[in-house]
């Protein structure tokens, strides 16, 4: 009996030290507690995709952001975040990463989680030769290394770009001792649609299901915008956030890097995302990669995004939720 006694007050104590209270904001979100996970133990995870996902209780969820970084809408999804103390787990772009080095030590060194997501995000990743396939996973996660400065800070975790997996994408995956990340729910914010729309379509999604893996975006002004009401339906409907982060030894920070313009990269005037699927080729979400990294050099017009190839699986997993 004694013992239960002492293991339930050591319990009680891991969860009052995981919901400390959030300086400046006493009625914020906060983030519930932290799950340390190995990839020896999870190596696929995503009910999108997996048969798998990560052990959350009810009402609990991982907010997870693809693509970036890239300024300034990174910056405004970090001071949402911050501002609620929420940490999310960021799966960044290596060729972005390399473009804005000052915006992913940021992202570390606020307390988020860093996974990465290939060098160029190219388009129907599954059709990719295996050379080619292995170039994108490797030089990502060498361009987030360089980024952060120190290769342990980069956390085991690569979500495949547009979720479009191979048996031997995966295998590889695996074999670089890297968790395959899929998703649980998705809000589409990748759509023509409005940051209303994105938070109704995640809430409603998170309520069928109960909790799960939330996959967005933050290199789209709507995202930027639905954040902020997200965080606070979330709040209101009694989730908690948790925080991911890999079962390995990794830094407190990274050092800050030499005085960089990239947080103050101006808004560019319109930010299309297009749904249709028509010209891969021409559209590809290389293209708009270098499209983005050339606004460093000349202040940004429009930048043209391409929605997510999820794959046969996921579109299946999608239809069901309607």
């Amino acid at each position: 009996m004694r013992v239960v006694v002492v293991l339930l007050f050591w319990l009680v104590g891991l969860v009052a030290a995981a919901a400390e209270p959030c300086p400046g904001n006493p009625d914020a979100l906060g983030t519930s507690r932290v799950l340390s996970i190995s990839p020896s133990d999870f190596t696929r995870i995503g009910s999108m995709q997996y048969a798998k996902t990560l052990p959350l209780n009810d009402h609990e969820v991982v907010i997870t952001f693809d693509d970036g970084p890239i300024p300034p809408y990174t910056n405004a999804v970090l001071d949402t975040l911050a501002s609620q103390c929420v940490k999310a787990t960021y799966f960044l772009v290596g060729e972005m990463a390399q473009a804005y080095p000052s915006i992913v030590r940021r992202i570390y060194n606020s307390g988020h989680t860093i996974g990465t997501h290939s060098q160029n995000h190219p388009f129907a990743f599954q059709r990719l030769t295996t050379a080619k396939f292995e170039r994108q996973v490797d030089a990502g996660i060498a361009s987030v290394d360089t980024a952060l400065g120190d290769q342990k800070a980069v956390a085991p975790f690569f979500r495949i770009p547009g979720l479009g997996r191979t048996n031997a994408i995966e295998d590889y995956l695996a074999s670089k001792s890297l968790v395959t990340w899929s998703a649980d729910v998705v809000a589409d914010d990748w759509k023509r649609i409005g940051a209303r729309e994105i938070v109704r379509r995640a809430m409603r999604r998170l309520k069928a299901r109960g909790r799960g893996i939330l996959l967005l975006h933050d290199i789209h002004p709507a995202t930027v915008t639905a954040l902020p009401m997200l965080l606070k339906e979330l709040k209101d409907r009694g989730y908690h956030v948790v925080q991911v982060v890999a079962d390995v030894e990794r830094p407190e920070s990274v050092p800050e890097p030499v005085a960089s313009p990239d947080a103050k990269e101006p808004w560019p005037r319109a930010l299309q995302a297009s749904t249709t699927q028509g010209t891969p080729d021409k559209v590809a979400t290389r293209h708009r990669v270098k499209k983005a990294i050339s606004r460093k050099r000349r202040r940004p017009a429009m930048a043209t995004l391409r929605e997510p190839n999820y794959g046969a699986t996921a579109k299946d997993w999608w239809h069901k939720q309607f």
